[in-house]
């Protein structure tokens, strides 16, 4: 796990945790005014281009991929699976959805965020015996499936968005660690996404609104 949210006991004291990061950041009051401009089906947002990402979610056949760890890159690979597996097995147009959240965050960024701020210490994500000094998951060779990795499911149009509240935070954490300007290292993270990742405005937002718009759910973190 992170070095920038710690606790004894990680899940029971992520609540507090993001709390205090929250208003440390100045987002005291920010996340459930935003948290409430959720919408139902059929209604619009305060946010267009949100939106029109959400309405990317189409077919007869759509899954919500929820990752809030990056469980070995898992997530990276589950989606493939279901689009290749549904297309085997039902007839009709099918849709993933993934959603990087918390400690998955950085799968969502490229490489040079994560060589600069040395993500795979902060998050614990190895390559090999030592903290991953690149995405690791954004593009997934050596297993008996082509077209695996957050990059690669991108390029064959599975919607994967990033969490803002998260983003925030632990650009937040890196910029403090690191002596910098938050707003400024939170603007470079999020102009290294993976392009075609979609910020949302929470990773929790995304996962419900998601399932408002007809997916199945899998936890896949």
């Amino acid at each position: 796990m992170s070095d920038l949210i710690t606790s004894t006991t990680p899940r029971r004291g992520f609540l507090g945790s993001i709390a205090a990061a929250a208003a440390a950041a100045g987002l005291s009051g920010v996340l459930p005014t935003r948290l409430a401009a959720e919408t139902t089906p059929g209604e619009g947002s305060f946010d267009p281009a949100l939106d029109a990402w959400f309405s990317k979610i189409q077919g007869k056949h759509k899954m919500i991929f929820d990752a809030p760890e990056p469980n070995s890159g898992l997530v990276a690979i589950w989606p493939r699976v279901y689009l290749n597996s549904m297309a085997a097995t039902w007839p009709g147009p099918a849709t993933a959805v993934v959603i990087l959240r918390h400690g998955a965050l950085p799968l969502a960024l490229s490489d040079a965020v994560w060589a600069k701020y040395n993500l795979g210490e902060t998050f614990g994500i190895k390559d090999g015996d030592a903290p991953a000094k690149r995405n690791p998951y954004a593009t997934i060779t050596g297993l008996p499936i082509p077209g695996l990795g957050i990059a690669e499911l991108l390029k064959s149009g599975v919607l994967v968005g990033a969490c803002d509240v998260a983003m925030t935070i632990y650009s937040s954490g890196a910029a403090k660690k690191m002596g910098l300007d938050p707003d400024a290292v939170k603007k470079e993270w999020v102009a290294g996404l993976l392009p075609g990742v979609q910020m949302v405005p929470s990773g929790v937002l995304g996962v419900g609104r998601a399932q408002e718009l007809g997916c199945a759910y899998c936890f896949a973190g």
